[in-house]
């Protein structure tokens, strides 16, 4: 870069390096902040150019780990208040019952996952500056997001290997290293890339050519030629029923009637076409478990063509569970899928909470056994996803028993038209390419979306309308490196980058500690 910027740079570097108190505290909770815009649906990547440098030159100025810690942590409180901020609207949908967490909710949630990016930069601060501190904090960061996809059932939202998820080709193009690494593997990438304006010469350039290679496999990756798909249609139904009026007693019959007419307008598009309908997250009002005559109505407005349809059901020691209910052409059961990634305090009462703490009545739904794929007369095995669970990397399909294509249904009504369901769908956008798999998700109020097996989006229905998503199911492709290794790489590739910044520290500490940034 040009000598004067190189000097406002070491002089910037510096001022934040020595920053101390509180003043280090808010600059790196506004680090964090500025970061989070990088997010879906904002997709501000330059954002990070400024955020993660930020946080390298506090830990670096920080007197010790334990400081550099409470930094990181500012820095994540930041990070995750904005990006997660649309979770309040969950909180309003009953707001008479539960307005006193409004101020506590999102704070607090932020306030825990910003723990796992305390640690890591308690650990980067050992490490020398420069390119060590950067390739530190980088594994670290993604060992703390693998854990954060575990700890306390997991809540793994917007990793920053999310970033890259830009609508259109472009987007495309960047998430197909997913197949390779999957999305902990490009949060690692994304740090690397993010730091390089406060490094040297050599590793801007590395930067620039790692960018280059990723668009270059991201191209050729894309061009390849996928094989057709079946001869079968999916029909995605949107019913657009707000949250407030999805379990009113005195509106079931009308919203089943709803998604019943709908069904009967989804099939006659289809002309007479092989087809599968598909209805969002609980969906219906009906126990469909016990509820013959509903299921025999949904049989009737499907035509003969298989419906996949969410609903409630209750296992034999009488708790619920939220399902996935496959039924065939006389409204027969052939199979059931239960969520078994639930949210906690949304869905189930963690088992840490203390007993006289009842957030969630009763204890809430009773997991399921796991990911399964379903073997459905007439149309391709299937891998089942209900709502959350689309978000949790290599956790998706059996892969034992690996399905063609996958189905997600969900209710993100709880949050509003805000950036919570489009985070979500960006989430799901990438299960595909780390799989291999097309995906179609039918959504309550939205977005409702299909994508084939490279991440490409085939059509939507946006947020908070009624509509109907014809998609001709397209074919999965090979199945990729990271789908046949799972976390692994990810994780291996955290731990060579902590290790490697680590060691190569213990001859050049002393040299940075004093002047960090600009070697």
């Amino acid at each position: 870069m040009p000598r004067s910027m190189s000097s406002r740079l070491k002089t910037l570097t510096a001022r934040l390096s020595a920053l101390r108190g509180w003043r280090a505290d808010v600059a790196a909770m506004l680090g964090g902040a500025i970061s989070a815009v990088a997010l879906p649906p904002i997709f501000a990547l330059p954002a990070l150019l400024i955020g993660i440098p930020v946080l390298l030159c506090l830990i670096q100025g920080a007197p010790g780990p334990a400081v550099a810690a409470r930094r990181g942590w500012w820095f994540g409180f930041g990070l995750h208040l904005v990006g997660l901020y649309w979770i309040t609207e969950a909180i309003l949908i009953e707001a008479a019952r539960f307005w006193w967490l409004v101020p506590f909710a999102v704070p607090g949630l932020a306030a825990v996952l910003a723990v796992f990016i305390a640690v890591p930069a308690a650990v980067a601060w050992w490490a020398a500056g420069g390119w060590p501190a950067a390739l530190t904090l980088a594994g670290a960061w993604v060992l703390g997001d693998l854990a954060r996809q575990f700890v306390a059932t997991g809540f793994p939202w917007n990793p920053l290997g999310s970033v890259w998820e830009f609508p259109g080709r472009l987007g495309d193009i960047m998430i197909q290293p997913a197949s390779l690494i999957g999305v902990h593997g490009m949060t690692l990438a994304t740090i690397l890339l993010a730091a390089t304006p406060v490094l040297d010469r050599a590793w801007r350039l590395g930067g620039l050519a790692l960018l280059a290679l990723w668009c270059g496999f991201g191209i050729i990756r894309l061009d390849q030629k996928t094989p057709p798909g079946p001869d079968l249609t999916i029909l995605l139904i949107q019913g657009n029923v707000a949250q407030g009026q999805k379990w009113d007693q005195a509106m079931m019959v009308s919203i089943f009637r709803h998604y019943l007419a709908l069904t009967r307008q989804a099939v006659a598009q289809a002309n007479g076409h092989p087809a599968v309908v598909v209805w969002p997250e609980t969906a219906s009002p009906a126990l469909l478990q016990t509820d013959a005559p509903a299921r025999a109505a949904i049989a009737d407005a499907a035509g003969g063509a298989t419906a996949l349809v969410g609903s409630v059901r209750f296992d034999a020691a009488g708790r619920p569970r939220n399902s996935l209910f496959a039924l065939g052409a006389t409204g027969l059961i052939e199979a059931i899928y239960d969520k078994w990634h639930l949210v906690p305090f949304g869905e189930y009462q963690p088992d840490w909470l203390p007993v006289g703490v009842q957030v969630v009545p009763g204890g809430g739904f009773a997991p399921g056994p796991g990911p399964r794929t379903l073997t459905i007369p007439g149309i391709p095995p299937v891998g089942a996803l209900i709502c959350y669970e689309a978000i949790f990397s290599h956790q998706v399909v059996d892969e034992a028993d690996r399905p063609d294509w996958m189905i997600n249904i969900t209710n993100d009504a709880w949050f509003g038209n805000s950036s919570g369901p489009r985070q979500h769908l960006a989430a799901a956008r990438l299960r595909t390419v780390e799989e291999g798999l097309p995906l179609l998700r039918a959504a309550n109020t939205g977005i409702s979306a299909a994508f084939d097996s490279k991440g490409h989006e085939l059509g939507r229905i946006e947020m908070q309308t009624t509509g109907i998503l014809p998609v001709h199911l397209p074919a999965p492709v090979l199945m990729p490196l990271y789908a046949r290794v799972g976390l692994v790489l990810p994780a291996g590739a955290a731990v060579i980058s902590l290790v490697t910044g680590l060691y190569s520290s213990w001859t050049r500490r002393r040299r940075f500690r004093a002047n960090f940034c600009i070697s």
